[in-house]
């Protein structure tokens, strides 16, 4: 599975690259692709190409504030979490999203 995530917490800083630590972590262990754009204080990081939204499979919105650039994935799967949810339970993120996205062969 291709996913491409947008991960920002209310501070910016502290949940937000923690949550991008666990999902690339839970995703690569599990044999996926990710892309992770980060929306914080310090600006955009690992910005989203339009490439990489075009072959996602799923975005995943990791999201505790309003971020920008939600228009980008108008046509898309989505889910979308509290960060909380990607640092705690990023693995049965996954996993659910293995269930309800992946089709069986």
């Amino acid at each position: 599975m291709k996913i491409v995530a947008v991960v920002a917490c209310t501070s910016g800083i502290a949940h937000t690259y923690i949550a991008k630590e666990k999902l690339f972590s839970a995703a690569t262990k599990k044999g996926h692709r990710i892309k992770i754009e980060t929306q914080g204080t310090i600006g955009i990081e690992n910005e989203l190409t339009n490439e990489d939204i075009k072959e996602a499979d799923i975005v995943i919105l990791a999201t505790d504030i309003q971020t920008i650039g939600n228009e980008r994935f108008i046509d898309k799967k989505k889910i979308k979490v509290p960060t909380n949810i990607a640092v705690k339970a990023a693995s049965q993120l996954i996993e659910k999203l293995e269930k309800e996205y992946i089709k069986e062969e």
